[in-house]
């Protein structure tokens, strides 16, 4: 069976504990999360999670069927990644000495649409969001000038391209049923 790389998007009533439970169905199925990021969505009291993953599609309707089963969860889908509007950034800490002594170092942050933040003796800090490639890609050519001092990247944020908001209209039927 064929894997492919799959982003969920989970919303649950904001409960502590329901982490724990979610990334748990993974654990149980033997599924490595590769991103998580968790934060309040545009629906009062309802937060939003962004777990990305390698497996199969068949896995992926069983992740969500199963996280959806947990009873303060209130929806679980799974996408492609041309299914979303996609976004991650990073910070990258490069010495500031090093960054001086080669041009280059600019001229790659430049091309890459990266752009320094802050500068200081000791190092500089280089930020940029955009795709999970462009900025591994801005990573690997600063690392392999030697330049770089740490590096870290956020987890992926996504919206759906479709015109409707699947939650919305969940919570809409919610609130009809108990009329």
């Amino acid at each position: 069976m064929e894997t492919k790389f799959y982003t969920m998007l989970i919303y649950s009533e904001n409960f502590a504990g329901i982490l724990n439970q979610i990334t748990a169905v993974f654990t149980r199925r033997q599924v490595n999360i590769e991103s998580l990021n968790v934060c309040a969505s545009s629906t009062p009291g309802v937060h939003k999670y962004t777990i990305t993953c390698n497996c199969t599609e068949e896995m992926a309707k069983m992740l969500t069927k199963q996280i959806e089963k947990k009873i303060d969860v209130l929806q679980a889908h799974y996408f492609t990644d041309d299914e979303l509007f996609i976004l991650e950034a990073c910070l990258i800490k490069v010495s500031t000495p090093l960054v001086l002594e080669n041009p280059d170092v600019s001229r790659i942050v430049r091309l890459h649409g990266g752009r320094i933040v802050e500068v200081n003796p000791t190092y500089s800090i280089v930020e940029k969001k955009g795709m999970t490639k462009d900025i591994l890609d801005l990573f690997s050519e600063l690392n392999q000038l030697g330049v770089v001092l740490q590096f870290v990247r956020s987890g992926r944020i996504a919206v759906t391209k479709s015109t409707e908001e699947r939650l919305d209209k969940y919570l809409e039927e919610m609130e009809r049923m108990r009329k």
